[in-house]
């Protein structure tokens, strides 16, 4: 037998193909891994179990936390590391389920508000609860059966709830609804009431189909 020559040796075969394939699977991986990783960028942020009221404490306790992409705008709202351990007070209505804005909540309640009780000449709208924001208007009588154009007596005021009628006031079947109103706003408030005005509460951008 002959000894082999050096041309005998076995040649690596390569086909073009081949890395063309191993380029497209690698892509993928690289693309499948890149939208897991967008996707994980959520932050915690504070929502609103029920309405929230001006004025509420509110602890984390009181809280849900919601996961969501905020693309920056961490800072406009408040994330557990922005709750301190001894709570915040609410400055702002805060819907149900809505994310807690960080300007609607601070260290000190609004002490230029406080609470007044009125009752709508008409019925109120089925959006209205605890927590809308809602403003009061009040039409002046001038003659008998006869008033004045109605004019906003407060706006963007929070409903703290609604006063189911009880007793003798029971027969008319209205409503009540307890208002935060600004104490500058007071009197005119008690004012259109002792006059006997007609008094509506308008929810605020209600929304489209109620």
């Amino acid at each position: 037998m002959g000894k082999p020559t050096s041309n005998s040796r076995p040649r690596f075969w390569f086909d073009p193909r081949f890395a063309i394939g191993l380029v497209m699977v690698l892509a993928a991986i690289t693309g499948v891994y890149f939208v897991v990783a967008g996707s994980d960028r959520t932050t915690a942020v504070y929502a609103a179990r029920s309405a929230l009221i001006i004025g509420d404490h509110i602890e984390a306790g009181d809280l849900a936390v919601s996961h969501v992409r905020l693309d920056g705008a961490d800072g406009l709202y408040l994330t557990p590391g922005r709750l301190p351990s001894g709570g915040l007070i609410v400055t702002r209505t805060v819907a149900a389920g809505e994310l807690i804005p960080a300007a609607a909540v601070g260290r000190k309640s609004g002490a230029d508000l406080t609470s007044v009780v009125v009752e709508p000449t008409g019925s109120l709208a089925a959006s209205i609860g605890p927590g809308t924001v809602v403003d009061v208007w009040s039409a002046r009588q001038s003659d008998h059966a006869k008033f004045e154009p109605p004019v906003v007596l407060v706006g963007e005021a929070g409903v703290v709830r609604i006063v189911e009628p009880a007793g003798l006031v029971a027969a008319n079947g209205r409503r009540s609804v307890e208002v935060l109103v600004p104490k500058s706003r007071v009197a005119s408030v008690l004012e259109a009431i002792a006059n006997g005005d007609a008094i509506a509460v308008v929810p605020v951008n209600e929304p489209l189909g109620e």
